[in-house]
C-alpha cells in the first residue's frame, strides 16, 4: 500500500487528513504504536492529534490499540486486489443437486422426518440465528428480532422460533419416546448479535424468561466489525479521535464462531450438524426435522434451502455453478444479464437459474471449521460503496462484509432442497407501505398458512372482515408445520383474527 508523500497536506474526500504523522514529541501517541501504523500506511490517523484533550488521546489510542492491524491490512489488500479478478464461467445448477418438492415421494418425507428427529433427540443439532441487525427499515431502532408484526398473539420474531425450537424439542422427544427412549432434549441455540444489538438482545431474552427455554441453551455472541476505508485504502475517521467502523457482515458469523470458540463449544457437546437462517423470516421452520434428515441422508458438506425465482426478473441471489464441475455458489441479480436470467430449460420448463436463495442452510461442523479457516486465510471481503460518517460529514467510502454464502466454493458438495415460498418464507426487510417484505405482507402469509392448516385438520373459521385480508395463528407450541392439530381444531369453530394455542 502506497504511503502518502510530506506534500499531500489537504483533506480529502475520504474523510482522512492526508499529513505527515505528528513528531513524537511530549504528548505524543507512544513511538512503537506509530511506527506499527507507518507499517501499514495508516499514520494519518493521528493526523490531529495535536488538536486532542488528553481524553481524546486515550479514546484514540484504545481504538488503535484494539485493532489487529496485520489482519485488517490483510483483508483490506486481498479484497482490494481481487476486485475485477476473472471468474469462472456462470453455469446453471445440475438437476441431481437439487431436491424438488414435486419429486418427494411421502415415504422420502417421512423417513427424513424420523431421521431428523433422532439426531435432535441425540444432541447432534445445533442452532445459529443471524441477528445482528436493527429494524432501522421498520422504524424501529431495537434488534429486527424484538419486532411484532401485528400477529394476534402479539409474539415478537424472537418468541415465535422460539417456540419452534421448544416444539421441536418436544416432537423429539414424544419420537423417540415410542421407541423406548426417555430423557429431555435440548437443542443448543448460538444467537450471533453485533455491538449496536448484543446488549439490548439479551436483556430482550432476559426479561422474558427465555420464552420458555433453559438460559444455558442460549448463547449471544457478536460479530466483528472492521474499519471503513477509502477507496485507496485509508482508515476513515468519524472523528478526530475514533475510527468509522462497520460489522463485517451476516458472512462474518464464521470468523465470530471460531473467535468466540462456539465451534469447539459445539464439538465438545457432540453437534455434527448446524441449521443457520436469518432473524427476519417469520415463517422460518427453525430446526427443521426434514431439512436435517435429508441433509444426512444426502452426507453433504453443506445444503440451502431454495425457492423459485417467481419470474425471471426477479431481484433476489440464485444458485450457479462456477465453471464446468465447479462449486456451487450464488451471484446476485446483477450478475446475470437478461437472456441468462430468462434462459429455460428445455426438459424441466424452468428457468435455468431458478433457485433462489433465502438464508436457510445447514452445515456440518466439521465443515464450518475448514470454512472458518478458508474465509480467514483467503481474506477475501465484498466491498460495498456506502456513505461514511467522517470527520468531513458522510463521504463515499467502503464497507468491507462477508456474506453468509461465501461458504459454498469451499465445500466438497452441495444439496439444495425447495421449499414453497408460502410456507416457509415471509422475510420482514422494509416498513408497511413499501411494496413488499413488510411486516403486513409476512402477517398475511403466516395467517393464510395456518389458516390452511386449521381447514385441513377439520376445524372452521368465520369472519367478519374477507378472508384473504385475516386469518388464524396456530402457536408453535401446539404444531411445528400442521401436524398434530386435529384434536384441538376438528369440529372447532375459529373466529378470525385470533391465536390458537394450548
Amino acid at each position: 500500500m502506497e504511503e502518502p508523500t510530506a506534500t499531500e497536506i489537504e483533506i480529502g474526500t475520504s474523510g482522512v487528513t492526508t499529513m505527515p504523522p505528528p513528531s513524537l514529541t511530549t504528548g505524543s501517541p507512544h513511538q512503537a504504536l506509530v511506527e506499527r501504523l507507518k507499517d501499514y500506511g495508516q499514520e494519518d490517523v493521528f493526523a490531529l492529534w495535536d488538536e486532542l484533550s488528553p481524553e481524546e488521546r486515550d479514546l484514540l489510542l484504545r481504538d488503535i490499540e484494539n485493532l489487529d492491524l496485520p489482519r485488517i491490512d490483510r483483508i483490506t489488500r486481498c479484497s482490494l486486489h481481487s476486485q475485477g479478478l476473472p471468474v469462472a464461467a456462470t453455469e446453471p445448477v445440475p438437476e441431481n443437486c437439487v431436491s424438488t418438492v414435486e419429486e418427494r415421494t411421502k415415504e422420502d418425507r417421512d423417513k427424513w422426518w424420523r431421521m431428523g428427529l433422532k439426531a435432535i433427540y441425540e444432541g447432534k443439532l445445533g442452532v445459529v440465528l443471524l441477528s445482528g441487525g436493527q429494524g432501522t427499515r421498520l422504524g424501529s431502532s431495537d434488534p429486527k428480532g424484538c419486532y411484532n408484526i401485528g400477529l394476534p398473539s402479539g409474539k415478537s420474531l424472537f418468541q415465535i422460533q422460539a417456540e419452534r425450537i421448544l416444539c421441536v424439542q418436544r416432537l423429539a422427544a414424544q419420537a423417540m419416546s415410542e421407541a423406548g427412549s426417555t430423557r429431555p432434549v435440548t437443542i443448543q441455540w448460538y444467537i450471533m448479535t453485533s455491538p449496536f444489538t448484543h446488549e439490548p438482545t439479551q436483556k430482550f431474552f432476559e426479561s422474558r424468561k427465555y420464552f420458555g427455554l433453559e438460559p444455558e441453551q442460549v448463547t449471544f455472541f457478536q460479530q466483528g466489525t472492521l474499519p471503513c476505508i477509502s477507496k485507496d485504502g485509508k482508515f476513515i475517521m468519524e472523528t478526530p479521535f475514533s475510527l468509522a467502523k462497520a460489522p463485517d457482515g451476516n458472512g462474518g458469523v464464521y470468523a465470530a464462531l471460531k473467535s468466540s470458540r462456539l465451534l469447539e463449544d459445539m464439538a465438545s457437546r457432540g453437534i455434527k450438524y448446524v441449521d443457520c437462517y436469518g432473524v427476519d423470516n417469520v415463517l422460518v421452520r427453525v430446526a427443521d426435522p426434514t431439512f436435517l434428515g435429508y441433509f444426512i441422508d444426502k452426507g453433504a458438506a453443506s445444503a440451502a434451502k431454495v425457492v423459485r425465482k417467481a419470474y425471471p426478473q426477479e431481484k433476489v441471489g440464485v444458485f450457479v455453478r462456477r465453471g464446468k464441475g465447479g462449486p456451487l455458489t450464488v451471484v446476485e441479480y446483477t450478475e446475470l444479464d437478461q437472456s441468462m436470467a430468462s434462459a429455460t430449460n428445455q426438459q424441466t420448463g424452468r428457468l435455468q437459474f431458478c433457485w433462489s436463495n433465502v438464508c436457510l442452510h445447514m452445515f456440518t461442523l466439521d465443515f464450518l471449521n475448514q470454512v472458518a479457516n478458508g474465509l480467514e486465510k483467503d481474506s477475501v471481503y465484498h466491498l460495498a460503496e456506502k456513505k461514511i460518517p467522517s470527520i468531513n460529514g458522510f463521504t463515499e467510502g467502503l464497507k468491507l462484509e462477508q456474506f453468509i454464502f461465501d461458504c459454498f466454493p469451499y465445500a466438497p458438495s452441495t444439496a439444495l432442497f425447495e421449499v414453497l415460498r408460502d410456507e416457509e418464507f415471509a422475510p420482514v426487510k422494509n416498513a408497511n407501505g413499501s411494496n413488499f417484505d413488510t411486516p403486513e405482507s409476512a402477517r398475511l402469509l403466516v395467517l393464510r398458512l395456518h389458516t390452511r392448516w386449521v381447514i385441513a385438520a377439520g376445524g372452521f373459521l368465520t369472519h367478519s372482515v374477507p378472508l384473504y385480508a385475516t386469518g388464524v395463528e396456530v402457536s408453535p407450541l401446539c404444531s411445528y408445520a400442521g401436524e398434530n392439530l386435529e384434536a384441538i381444531c376438528r369440529g372447532r369453530t375459529f373466529h378470525a383474527p385470533c391465536e390458537i394455542s394450548l
